[in-house]
């Protein structure tokens, strides 16, 4: 028995006890996920294919971990113009292993992970509270506004010759 099943806008072929690497999902680690965009379903050779998904068919999955690919190196050159850019990236993935596929059927409830951040207690001690401090009101700075000019820049601006005012272009006759 397998599906195709879309997960994260691409499509994988998936059969039970598989171990997938999909772009990364949101949830924790053993975190158990469901993917109900399934596409087509076989089983011993009876093919089911949706229009475009199957009604009421889902994919159980389980977190497995969270991990980066490889490192993929992106070279851009346009030649004669000494243009060169390197740049890498990395892509973030999640690690699934596929527990059972669902033609039709109920899902279980869905248990509520709690990440490992949010278990540590919600309260703050006392001790922790921060008093707000008081902010003093500056003084009126109307002195630095008004600075005064040196001489040098107005020798400077007393030389400096206007352009002389254009004259009427006289006819030639």
């Amino acid at each position: 028995m397998y599906a195709i099943v879309e997960i994260a806008g691409q499509q994988f072929k998936v059969e039970e006890g598989k171990k997938i690497f999909v772009h990364r999902l949101e949830g924790v680690v053993e975190q158990e996920v469901d993917f109900d965009k399934v596409l087509l379903i076989e089983n011993d050779g009876k093919v089911i294919i949706g229009d475009p998904v199957i009604k009421d068919a889902f994919v159980e999955g389980k977190i497995i971990s969270h991990e980066r690919g490889d490192k993929v190196i992106v070279f851009k050159k346009k030649r004669k113009k000494g243009y060169r850019i390197k740049n890498g990236h990395r892509q973030n993935f999640t690690h699934v292993e596929i527990i059972s596929i669902k033609e039709k059927g109920t899902r279980r409830p869905k248990k509520e992970v709690v990440p490992v951040a949010e278990k540590v207690s919600e309260e703050k001690p006392k001790s922790a509270v921060k008093k707000t401090a008081t902010k003093k009101a500056a003084a009126p700075k109307a002195e630095a506004k008004a600075a005064p000019v040196k001489k040098s820049t107005a020798k400077k601006a007393e030389t400096v010759k206007k352009p002389a005012a254009k004259k009427p272009a006289k006819d030639k006759k």
